[in-house]
């Protein structure tokens, strides 16, 4: 079993190695500080579990979670925390187990064997099932090879690009696999669609205008962009904008 370990204190990174090192049957592929790392060290490395904590910088365990799921092959969750508060959340991010520290090595072998029972198509079954009504605080997108986080506050539009959509942010432009529905019914009070393409956040938005030709356009707060809004849709828009 290849496994990713990922907490903010060194320490106690190594006192889970040791006891991997003790129990045997696997192999510490790497570590991670904090869940923007363990992305990036899940998608290189590929390992079959992280044994994740949740209370992290700049994005906890629980939202780590729920990005991992995403992974074409994601990997078995366990969390390891000092922390017992937060096992409904864990386990609604379809976490196989939930430790508490300080960790006995009995209990930690018990987690693995659950853990290995997993076959990764079961995992992946489990992601699509995840309907995280909450939605995600960050989209994982790849620029030029490398996996980045968004954070969706920073997310001024999606738009329909072929068969990816577009996701237009302060940091510029990614694509990602999801589709417009999929985004709209994840965000439906943070982003509204103004036409077949496109979804925009409504946080984001300035003000409507009008051209010579009677079409109309939304302006952005951050960005020198204007967007076409459907006629179809331009009465949701208006409404959605008064309220």
């Amino acid at each position: 079993m290849k496994i990713l370990i990922v907490d903010d204190e060194p320490l106690a990174r190594k006192r889970l190695e040791r006891m991997l090192e003790e129990i045997g049957d696997c192999v510490v592929v790497g570590e991670a500080g904090n869940g923007s790392d363990a992305l990036r060290r899940s998608s290189e490395l590929n390992p079959d579990i992280v044994l994740l904590d949740i209370r992290m910088p700049e994005m906890d365990g629980i939202e780590t979670a729920k990005q991992l799921a995403r992974l074409a092959n994601p990997p078995a969750i366990v969390f390891v925390t000092a922390f017992s508060d937060h096992a409904l959340s864990a386990f609604e991010a379809h976490a196989v187990d939930y430790l508490v520290k300080p960790i006995r090595k009995e209990r930690l072998q018990q987690a693995l064997a659950k853990a290995h029972t997993l076959n990764r198509a079961q995992l992946a079954t489990l992601a699509k099932e995840d309907a995280a009504p909450t939605g995600r605080s960050h989209l994982s997108v790849t620029v030029r090879g490398n996996m980045e986080l968004i954070p969706i506050d920073h997310v001024f539009y999606f738009q329909a690009d072929q068969k990816y959509v577009r996701v237009r942010s302060a940091r510029g432009e990614a694509l990602i696999e999801d589709s417009l529905k999929q985004l709209e019914d994840e965000f439906p009070a943070r982003f509204i669609r103004i036409h077949r393409n496109a979804l925009v956040a409504v946080a984001h938005i300035a003000g409507l205008e009008k051209d010579n030709l009677g079409r109309c356009y939304l302006k952005l707060r951050d960005s020198d962009e204007r967007l076409e809004i459907s006629r179809r849709l331009l009465p949701d828009v208006r409404r959605h904008l008064k309220n």
